[in-house]
């Protein structure tokens, strides 16, 4: 049987957030709190008042963020805007088989590595996911076909094959997101 102890939750009025930690003690109980007091503790979740932004059925909703976390790190609009159609169709709730998550479809380790707290959060399911293809560009030399297939297949396969990986699935998903970018890249769209 687990027993949990919650402690030191503070709650204020307004819009707030808190990260809530946790960690199980030696005699299973679960100690959660939003001031970890030792290294045992890891983090949970992030608790946020802020509303999120919701499909409403328009791509271009989601333009500013894009914009504005593409000029950050240095990555073209348009090939975000084509990973995006073909990762989740612009679906802020969209979770694939293997467990990739939100617009960019995150795995949870990618998450991690780029502090993304909510993948289903499309502000920071878009800047952790154009953080993480701007540092696959720099890897391949801005080479957006090796770029697009280490996002999908991961960087370590492309370095194995030096190419695309002889994936179908990787195969198909970088000539879906080519044809996709270009589309975006066509005057008026």
């Amino acid at each position: 049987m687990a027993f949990f102890v919650i402690s030191s939750v503070h709650l204020f009025c307004g819009i707030s957030s808190a990260d809530f930690y946790k960690f199980t003690d030696e005699d299973g109980v679960v100690h959660i709190t939003n001031v970890p007091t030792s290294s045992k503790y890891r983090w949970m979740m992030r608790e946020t008042e802020r509303p999120r932004i919701r499909y409403n059925g328009s791509k271009k909703q989601f333009d500013s963020l894009i914009n504005s976390a593409s000029t950050k790190y240095g990555v073209d609009p348009e090939l975000v805007r084509a990973i995006v159609k073909a990762e989740s169709d612009f679906d802020t709730n969209a979770v694939s088989h293997k467990g990739a998550r939100g617009l960019m479809q995150l795995m949870p380790e990618t998450s991690r590595a780029m502090g993304v707290r909510d993948a289903h959060d499309p502000e920071d399911n878009v800047e952790g996911g154009i953080k993480h293809l701007s540092r696959l560009l720099k890897m391949f030399d801005r080479k957006v076909p090796l770029a697009v297939a280490a996002y999908n297949a991961g960087e370590n396969a492309v370095l194995k094959y030096g190419s695309i990986p002889p994936y179908s699935e990787t195969q198909t998903y970088v000539k879906r997101v080519l044809y996709y970018y270009d589309i975006y890249k066509s005057p008026g769209r």
